[in-house]
């Protein structure tokens, strides 16, 4: 799941896409049918990056990215956001076992809900996100094999010191006149 770019934006319903920066602020495209643009403030509006969005845990928080896809991995149908609050919680209970149910409010379920049922017809939804563990393990073979090269350097290779660099030209300007 790919949602690099998908913003939350603060006092707004609903998720944008970040389209580009200008001199006032974020550009930003919304994600409902309308695809209206807005430019967000960078003094007085807030951002939140869905990769970055985490759920309060038991014990450790849980990633948003990993709640959307355990909902997308549901078998059953997913409720509405406006659903009766006991079928969200039970909903929320299966998708994320974990989440601490005193820090995590009823509205915070109805928001990922809302968000899952905005997401779950794009593209980038089912799109393999960028850094995952293929594209780590590529760069920690291009790390290994630039630790290979660094190793292999001749034993007697010195850093080059003051008395091997060549002696610095001098200027020759002539003073005549003066």
């Amino acid at each position: 799941m790919n949602l690099r770019g998908i913003v939350a934006v603060s006092g707004r319903p609903g998720l944008f896409k970040l389209v580009g920066q200008n001199k006032a602020g974020y550009v930003l495209e919304s994600l409902d049918a309308q695809k209206a643009k807005i430019i967000a403030n960078v003094s007085n509006t807030k951002l939140a990056s869905l990769e970055d969005i985490t759920v309060y845990g038991q014990e450790d928080d849980l990633k948003l990215v990993d709640v959307l896809a355990n909902i997308a991995a549901t078998a059953g149908e997913v409720p509405d956001s406006k659903a009766d609050v006991n079928t969200l919680k039970a909903f929320f209970e299966e998708v994320a076992p974990n989440h601490d149910e005193g820090k995590v409010y009823t509205s915070d379920m109805k928001k990922i809900v809302s968000w899952y049922h905005l997401l779950k017809d794009l593209p980038l939804f089912t799109e393999e996100a960028p850094g995952t563990e293929e594209h780590d393990s590529m760069k920690a073979d291009d790390k290994n094999a630039a630790k290979i090269k660094a190793a292999t350097k001749p034993a007697n290779a010195k850093a080059p010191s003051k008395a091997n660099q060549p002696a610095k030209k001098a200027s020759m300007t002539s003073k005549k006149g003066v």
